[in-house]
């Protein structure tokens, strides 16, 4: 597969509380590939859902980030300074007749997938012709009707990945109930913005990227490639995050923590002596798996 002349990758975490090692798992993956191929890596801090945001938290984790060697190229993007690209972004969508307003409740929503022989949490598009059930509620955006709505990519980790969109998501949020900025729009606009060629982050996302290769293309945008890593879980298989327990990365032992992030990443310990050396020689492992195949 090519690879792009100028790479830009990016980090892109959640100011929900401070980086612990499934954080660290992704910003790693994503730092070592940027360097591998020469490119950029960017920081962008998506804080676009305050009842979630922790205060302080976005500085911690850049000050984190920097104290384990992985530091923005550019100044990092503030996802609550981006409203008026999210805006424009939708009024475009809703032109093109592709964004709809949506009066449905959770409850409501459930229903109607029941009804319509559609698994839970898929969109059956009760409100496609119009606001059902009451006030405009959220915006959605409509995916291709069956049999034109499955979407494909090749993960450079995973393969091949189908998802149909209709039957699988159905029309999907782009701005919630509450006010705030989906993630599914944020993420696609700010790629573009950025011009992000590509994008290594949890395998937990995989099943999102359909949407989103949906969504470049009805803003015309380019698609990254993809790669998708392990995610780090807890005793019990659940996604490692603070309502899971995760600790957060300690800063006393960088090095530790590098290497078990390393290693989860599916390479043998370095047994480098220092944060910067193990740094140095990650990048030339990275290189010979991920880049010269």
């Amino acid at each position: 597969m090519p690879v792009p002349a100028a790479y830009r990758g990016r980090f892109a975490p959640s100011p929900t509380g401070p980086l612990h090692a499934g954080s660290l798992v992704a910003a790693l993956g994503s730092w070592l590939d940027a360097r591998a191929h020469g490119g950029q890596w960017l920081l962008r801090i998506e804080d676009i859902d305050p009842p979630r945001e922790v205060p302080g938290a976005a500085q911690s984790i850049i000050d984190t980030l920097a104290a384990f060697g992985l530091i923005s190229d550019e100044p990092p993007l503030w996802q609550h300074t981006r409203t008026d690209a999210y805006e424009a972004a939708l009024a475009r969508l809703r032109e093109r007749g592709l964004a709809y307003a949506c009066g449905c409740s959770r409850r409501a929503a459930e229903a109607d997938a029941g009804a319509a022989g559609l698994p839970p949490g898929v969109y059956a598009g009760t409100c496609r012709g119009g606001v059902q059930g009451g006030a405009p509620r959220s915006i959605r955006l409509r995916v291709p009707d069956a049999p034109d709505d499955r979407i494909g990519f090749t993960d450079r980790a995973a393969g091949s990945v189908v998802q149909s969109l209709a039957r699988e998501v159905g029309d999907f949020v782009l701005r919630r109930a509450d006010g705030w900025w989906a993630y599914q729009l944020a993420v696609v606009v700010d790629d573009a913005a950025q011009g992000i060629t590509d994008v290594v982050r949890g395998a937990d996302l995989i099943n999102n990227t359909p949407r989103q290769i949906w969504l470049q293309h009805c803003l015309d945008a380019s698609t990254p490639r993809y790669l998708h890593v392990p995610v780090v879980t807890n005793a019990l298989g659940e996604k490692l995050s603070k309502q899971t327990g995760a600790r957060p990365l300690d800063g006393r032992d960088v090095l530790g923590e590098l290497e078990r992030a390393w290693r989860h990443l599916g390479f043998a310990p370095l047994g480098a002596d220092t944060p910067a050396a193990f740094l140095r020689a990650a990048v030339d492992r990275w290189r010979a798996r991920w880049v010269a195949q």
